[in-house]
Order: structure tokens, then sequence, then C-alpha cells
């Protein structure tokens, strides 16, 4: 009897930690996905020792900060992962692709971005 009710509770509790790792990986898968689902997202591609890629990375958590819910804002080392570079069709870093809420490529820029203009184009993007 006491072996049966440790086994249910055993049970019990390993089925609880699967569906909780379960739901751990859909929400990671979820966050990896570019472009990010119903929400505008911006991929700035690039690469951690890039000059240009420096000088935009506190613009880019500045952003990421003030934006967070209404835009994503994401970096890619494409130094550190080549496949996405390809996938991208990069050629030059860094280059920044923005897309619609809906996942589509709006807009690319190659080379560094400042502020206002990586502001203007969320905007208008939120905006649709």
């Amino acid at each position: 009897m006491l072996y049966r009710y440790l086994y249910k509770s055993i049970f019990s509790v390993l089925l609880l930690v699967i569906l909780l790792l379960m739901s751990f990986t859909a929400q990671a898968a979820e966050e990896n996905e570019i472009p990010r689902k119903n929400m505008v997202t911006m991929v700035d591609l690039g690469a951690d020792k890039c000059v240009p890629c420096k000088l935009m990375a506190p613009i880019l958590k500045k952003l990421e900060s003030e934006y967070n819910g209404k835009a994503a804002i994401v970096f890619l080392d494409v130094w550190k992962n080549p496949d996405q570079a390809k996938e991208y069709g990069i050629r030059v870093i860094p280059t920044q692709i923005f897309f619609d809420k809906a996942g589509k490529e709006i807009s690319r820029h190659v080379g560094f971005m400042d502020e206002q203009a990586i502001r203007k184009q969320l905007d208008m993007l939120l905006a649709i």
C-alpha cells in the first residue's frame, strides 16, 4: 500500500517537472524566434568586436529597455553564429533589419545607425 502511494507521488512529481520543462522550452523558443511573434522587431546583426557595433551597443540597450513590450530589439553576433549571417544575407556588419508586427521585413540599414534614426524607424512601424 505504501509503495503504491510512493509510486503515485513520484509519478506526479515527475509529470509536473516534465510539464514545467516543456513550458520553459516553449517560452525560450518563442524568445529566440526572429522576428518576434506579433511584435515590431529590430535585428542588429554585428559582432562584439566590431567598432561600430560596440558604439551601437549602449544605444540598443537603452532602446530595448524603453521599447520593452512594444518592440523587440535583438542583437545577433554573426562572428559567433555565422549561419545567421547567411540566413539574413549579411555581407557587411553592422546591418539592421526592421520587421513589422506581421513579421514582414520592412527595411534594412547597413553601418552604424544612430539612436534618432532607430527611434524613427521603430515609431513608424509601431504606428502602422
